[in-house]
């Protein structure tokens, strides 16, 4: 099994990898990415390869999506072939820009999608729509912004504007309206679509370092992904929202 070590301090790993013969450290196409540090870690890794297996190993204060059991425990449970195989759904939007003749972007997220006013004291406007059919009667929605989020990433921002998480299908939540709007569940086959109408906002995702200026008449298209995130627990997970 080709392993490549992923984490400021990974490379502390490297002895007790190479105590099991079948583990073998690469540095390009693993067959699993070895994660040692917190969750923003792994929401790293899966930006970097995406769809490759992760093994998450805590090394952090915080994080509930990093196993905390012993480094050498989990990787002896990896080498023998005994970790979980876990899947979790990640979310696609593109990114349609007024009058830019350029192919719409395409990104991909674990966590969720996050639009945010772009200036601190002017609200963003918009639009949304959920399988076509408009959204509180079609009506602009004003506010600081939303974010669209999965169920594994529900721990994270969404529940720190909602206060609850969900296990199945996909959430969106709203960062203060104007006119009181809750949190909305839908199935995961759902789409969402965004049409800002006056910004400026930004879009981010995850924690990646890229992020995206947002207009008047900019369209965002926020879907389920074909590829899963795929990760190796120590056990069987009940719930996507569950801490490892």
């Amino acid at each position: 099994m080709k392993l490549v070590l992923f984490g400021a301090q990974a490379d502390a790993l490297r002895k007790e990898i190479e105590k099991h013969p079948g583990l073998k450290l690469v540095t390009t196409e693993p067959d699993v990415v070895v994660c040692y540090g917190g969750d923003g870690t792994l929401l790293a890794a899966e930006l970097r390869w995406p769809g490759v297996p992760k093994a998450p190993i805590k090394n952090s204060r915080r994080g509930i999506r990093c196993m905390p059991h012993p480094p050498a425990d989990v990787i002896q449970r990896l080498a023998a072939g005994k970790l979980v195989r876990t899947e979790y759904i990640k979310l696609e939007c593109t990114m349609r820009r007024s009058g830019q003749p350029d192919p719409p972007r395409r990104l991909t997220a674990m966590n969720e999608f996050n639009v945010h006013m772009g200036r601190i004291n002017s609200a963003v406007r918009y639009k949304l729509w959920i399988n076509d059919d408009p959204f509180h009667g079609g009506q602009e929605i004003i506010g600081d912004g939303f974010v669209i989020s999965t169920p594994f990433g529900s721990t994270a921002y969404f529940n720190h504007i909602t206060r609850g998480v969900f296990h199945l299908g996909i959430g969106i939540a709203f960062k203060a309206p104007i006119e009181q709007t809750s949190h909305i569940i839908v199935p995961e086959d759902a789409v969402f679509r965004v049409a800002v109408t006056r910004g400026p906002a930004v879009l981010a995702f995850d924690n990646s370092p890229d992020y995206f200026d947002l207009g008047k008449d900019d369209q965002l298209i926020v879907r389920k992904s074909d590829q899963p995130a795929t990760i190796l627990t120590w056990h069987v997970m009940t719930h996507p929202s569950d801490e490892f």
